[in-house]
């Protein structure tokens, strides 16, 4: 048989009919349409195989967009997303919106004597299904789960056959709309997933349910159908590699038998674990009395065991683990719901890359081929029944959780069960997922306690650490929602230190992975979150990395420095070629790990971004097991601190980077000294005004006002520079008291004072054109900002180039996470995850400035910090609807220079809710800084 390429006609081989679609397109030996030699079971897709690889089917809406046309549509898909319906976000149902599909496709006449079944992976959210013009079942409802019909006696085998479906995008069960479709996220409507026909011999194997334990105890609860006369199943377990575990076993089958159990025991079995994803295969075979082979599938799994003990923690083979994940969505902004493995590779590699070992399937299963991906590359996963404040009731549940736990049972990345969410759950839905599940994985309730576990959600930092001190283990499920820039990574640190560490406390999720946009091709194709309830990603609609995703990887590394000073940027003094480490892994050692060191030197202004790397090499790992620390010694060259920085980057046992730190060895007072050089000739000249002095250096022309001794104006030239009223006290009062101005050898000084929390301000130009600004005050108490402010037109701006960490913008609660290094980016009015999703963000405030140099259309306007910890403030960044409490605060002016800065909240809530690093500033009494300008052409 030949490809019908029209209907991407594929023939190939599936284990059971609870395998992921990943492992359904293999084709038999000898090609396509071949008889193999042993039965399997034959896989027909009738749409494409996910939504990087489609085919058109018939297709006609009934209400929204195209209304009435018959036209075409990529399967599968969600219709919105190709132009047809509408789009609506939970809880705006619209009954009237159906999609009719048609679609002629020809099974294999080779066919003949099998039992084929029609099987869709998911339909959003009723579907109505005929075949040749008769209905192949009842009305399936529930829109992200499996099912299947029998239709062996419906087919032509051989001929043209015709599929008709038609898909309601709600429910006539309410249930089923309470459950998913007014929940809190996008509803879609469509034939989302793939559809197939599977054929399977007469005679065979329907579905396996596997308990592979870390002890090597192995069972296997096998399901039959079509057996009528005696047989034998026989078993065979492999590593993926295929080298056998242990030797064949097998279990007699009656005539009539529905259902067989195997069992053998694998001696010291390599483990499954998140950090060692280390996969096995059950190669099962059914065959006659006579030994004739009846049908064979194969079926992946890991041995690892999962244990709940109450009171105490989460347990994977024997270890208490925690877990670092977030809540994920399957989404992509072109095509709704509507997935692939590419895309779920890239989210999985995402989570990795920053240290999460676990993620929540929110709020819904995934598409099979995610959890296969999770099973490989090693991630934990909470599998979730749909509900969001509301539940199906037990009729609709019951097959629903049924469909989840039956297509999903064999993943051993899954450790939960998750029972709708919120209050979605139905309790008499509970002791269904064991039906089910050998292993009696347990069941949780997000939001509340349940199976021993307390996953409540968007807790305080003060009933955080209650929690973690107390006799149940707490797991939030939820928790620091990521709302625009809010959450997610703001106050982690200060959550985690509390979560990481503490022995009831099994970790938590972060909401959430990504911002659900979706393009509206009805609006011009804008990114629409429907307003502030959508936006809540560490990544952007397309996977674009917001400034969380580094805190995040940063404080969730397995690889941590043992001496808090050494999560500054700026180089401990007391440094002695080794570096302290804490093993954080729950299994790995650290020397599986590798550890490399670069020194690295940094241009100039005006020399570009980024950083020249001097020497280089690799630094022994040191042998220390997880949760104990050691130390890594760097064989540095003896002239090491002559460069700029020491980075130390750690990778894991595959290769992926998991932690790297750069420290400054030379501070800012060093960098000052290089840069800015005291004139050695020429002179200032003064023109005093009844207004102002204006000092004169070559082209440079600096004005400050008489009346409160702030900067007035600049010119380069006969270029105006806009930068001007200041210094401004961030917080507080200045009245002048005292103005005066005089030549200081080369240069000339202009000096005010005051009373109030602003004290002085001397500025100085040196006839080489370098404005040095010297300016006190005084703060005691709590403040949001501490600094002086200027004023300059945001609109002249065309980007930064400076030397500090970056290439984020911060928080005071969202400090770890960046690097020192020489940076650049242009200027954008990005709202985090509302508009603009240009990152990092332009505007708002950049830790340990040593220097930076504003590209304007007025020239550049060069900054240059003489002490460290200097934080630059570019403007007040743009902010998305409604942000509740994902909010900071900035000072007035566009441009500040602080040596404090404010926390951001997140939705639920404010900083004062929040831990330690969301405080205030406390100010300790007087301060002192200067700052030198320079304005080039």
């Amino acid at each position: 048989m030949e490809f019908d390429r029209r209907t991407a006609l594929v023939i190939g081989t599936v284990g059971a009919a609870g395998a992921g679609l990943s492992a359904l397109n293999v084709p038999p030996p000898g090609g396509a349409g071949a008889a193999p030699a042993v039965p399997v079971t034959q896989t027909m897709l009738l749409t494409g195989a996910d939504a990087d690889h489609t085919v058109d089917w018939e297709f006609q809406v009934t209400a929204g967009r195209r209304a009435g046309e018959w036209a075409t549509i990529p399967t599968p898909s969600n219709w919105e997303c190709h132009g047809f319906g509408s789009y609506h976000y939970g809880g705006d149902l619209v009954p009237t919106e159906k999609g009719h599909y048609r679609h002629s496709f020809t099974p294999p006449a080779s066919w003949a004597g099998r039992r084929i079944f029609l099987v869709f992976e998911a339909a959003m959210t009723d579907a109505d299904v005929r075949v040749n013009g008769v209905s192949a079942g009842p009305v399936h409802q529930g829109g992200f789960y499996r099912f299947r019909y029998d239709v062996t006696a419906l087919l032509r085998l051989g001929e043209a056959n015709l599929l008709e479906v038609t898909v309601s995008k709600e429910s006539a069960d309410n249930s089923v709309n309470d459950a998913e479709r007014r929940g809190d996220f996008w509803n879609f409507g469509g034939i989302f997933r793939p559809v197939s026909l599977q054929a399977y011999p007469a005679a065979g194997i329907d579905r396996v349910a596997i308990e592979a334990r870390a002890d090597g105890t192995f069972a296997a609860q096998v399901t039959l159908a079509g057996v009528s006369a005696a047989a034998r199943l026989t078993a065979q377990l492999r590593r993926l590699d295929g080298t056998a575990v242990g030797g064949a076993f097998s279990v007699a089958v009656g005539s009539g038998a529905t259902s067989a159990t195997l069992s053998t025991t694998a001696a010291q079995p390599r483990l499954w674990t998140a950090e060692t994803p280390n996969l096995h295969q059950l190669e099962l075979t059914l065959a006659s009395a006579t030994g004739v082979p009846l049908h064979s599938v194969v079926e992946r799994f890991g041995f690892r065991t999962v244990e709940v003990r109450t009171g105490d923690g989460i347990y994977v083979n024997g270890k208490r683990i925690v877990l670092k994940g977030a809540n994920r969505h399957t989404f992509w902004p072109t095509s709704g719901r509507a997935s692939s493995p590419r895309l779920a590779r890239l989210d999985i590699g995402l989570m990795k890359d920053m240290n999460m070992n676990a993620v929540r399937m929110s709020h819904y299963p995934p598409d099979a081929y995610f959890l296969d991906l999770c099973d490989e590359l090693g991630l934990y996963v909470l599998d979730e029944l749909t509900g969001w404040q509301h539940h199906y009731d037990e009729g609709v549940g019951a097959p629903l959780v049924e469909a989840l736990v039956e297509r999903d049972v064999n993943h051993p990345s899954i450790l939960f069960w998750d029972n709708g969410n919120e209050g979605g759950w139905n309790t008499a839905l509970d002791d269904d997922f064991g039906r089910y599940d050998p292993q009696r994985r347990a069941v949780l309730h997000p939001w509340t306690t349940f199976s021993g576990v307390d996953t409540s959600h968007y807790q305080t930092y003060s009933s955080t650490a209650s929690k973690v001190a107390g006799a149940t283990i707490f797991m939030p499920t939820e928790f620091l929602h990521g709302l625009y820039d809010g959450g997610a990574g703001a106050g982690l640190n200060d959550y985690w230190k509390l979560m990481g560490g503490a022995q009831r406390s099994a970790g938590g999720f972060i909401w959430a992975l990504v911002d659900e946009s979706v393009v509206r091709d009805d609006r011009g194709g804008v990114l629409d979150t429907n307003g502030s309830r959508a936006p809540d990603g560490i990544l952007g609609p397309y996977r674009e990395k917001e400034g969380s995703f580094f805190t995040i990887k940063d404080i969730w590394s397995p690889v941590q420095p043992a001496n808090p000073a050494y999560y500054d940027s700026v180089f401990p003094a007391s440094f002695d070629k080794t570096v302290k480490l804490v093993n954080r892994y729950d299994f790995t050692n650290l020397r599986t790990c590798r550890f490399g060191w670069q020194l690295l030197a940094f241009p100039a202004p005006g020399g570009g971004s980024g950083h020249r790397v001097l020497a280089q090499g690799e630094a022994g790992a040191p042998d220390v097991a997880p949760g104990a620390t050691g130390a890594v010694t760097l064989g540095l060259p003896a002239d090491w601190t002559g460069a700029d920085a020491l980075r130390l980057s750690v990778t894991d046992p595959t290769g992926r980077d998991v932690a790297g730190w750069t420290w400054r060895i030379r501070k800012a007072p060093d960098f000052a000294a290089g840069l800015v050089k005291p004139a050695t000739t020429g002179s200032v000249t003064a023109a005093e005004t009844a207004a102002d002095v204006t000092l004169v250096a070559g082209g440079t022309r600096v004005t400050i006002g008489k009346a409160d001794g702030r900067l007035t104006g600049v010119r380069r030239g006969s270029t105006p520079v806009s930068l001007a009223n200041g210094p401004a006290p961030a917080g507080g009062t200045a009245t002048l008291t005292g103005f005066s101005h005089f030549r200081d050898g080369t240069g000339w000084v202009v000096q005010a004072d005051y009373s109030g929390d602003l004290t002085s301000v001397r500025w100085r130009l040196d006839a080489n054109g370098w404005l040095r600004l010297e300016y006190r005050y005084r703060a005691t108490g709590d403040h949001d900002h501490l600094g002086v402010n200027f004023d300059y037109p945001e609109a002249n701006v065309r980007g930064l180039t400076w030397l500090g960490d970056g290439p984020y913008r911060v928080y005071k609660n969202r400090l770890r996470g960046v690097q020192p290094d020489v940076w650049h980016k242009p200027y954008n009015d990005t709202a985090t995850g509302a508009s603009g999703f240009a990152y990092p963000e332009f505007k708002g405030y950049h830790a340990r400035t040593c220097w930076a140099v504003l590209d304007t259309t007025e020239g550049a306007v060069t900054v240059v910090a003489a002490e460290e910890g200097l934080f630059l403030r570019l403007f007040t960044p743009a902010v998305g609807p409604d942000p509740q409490n994902a909010v900071v605060t900035y000072p007035a002016g566009g441009i500040s220079l602080l040596d404090g800065i404010a926390p951001i909240g997140n939705k639920f809530h404010g900083v004062a809710a929040l831990g330690p690093e969301s405080r205030p500033n406390t100010a300790t009494g007087d301060y002192h800084r200067t700052v030198y300008f320079r304005f080039d052409a």
